[in-house]
């Protein structure tokens, strides 16, 4: 029992690597977290902006197709609606980062992009 505590760490539990691919963001001490998640917010941007897409699309299809049925109108314009105001919440986020970060940071970048400092 004593001869295993007394043993290097290393020897007991191997070595850890990251796996492939994972090296681009860096050390997690060294802003690799703030990277990552950097990445999946712009990712969820796109993909509601691609989301909001579709939907004008499809509500503009059947906006086309209503052949005057008032409800189909009704329903395709509120569709457009909702589609154009979550695009302009989307694009109105990064905005009120930059102008928050602007004011408080004297940096617009200073919340789009974070940097956390750790012990050295």
């Amino acid at each position: 029992m004593i001869n295993l505590l007394a043993q290097n760490q290393d020897d007991i539990f191997g070595i850890v690597s990251p796996p492939p691919g994972v090296s681009k963001y860096g050390d997690i001490s060294e802003s690799g977290l703030i990277n990552f998640a950097n990445n999946l917010f712009k990712l969820l941007i796109a993909g509601g902006g691609v989301y909001a897409f579709i939907n004008i699309i499809l509500a503009g299809f059947t906006f086309m197709s209503a052949a005057g049925d008032a409800k189909k109108i009704e329903q395709s314009v509120a569709k457009i609606w909702q589609s154009v105001l979550g695009l302009g919440l989307m694009a109105g986020s990064f905005v009120g980062a930059a102008i928050i970060g602007w004011i408080i940071f004297g940096d617009a970048t200073a919340i789009l992009n974070p940097k956390i400092y750790g012990p050295q």
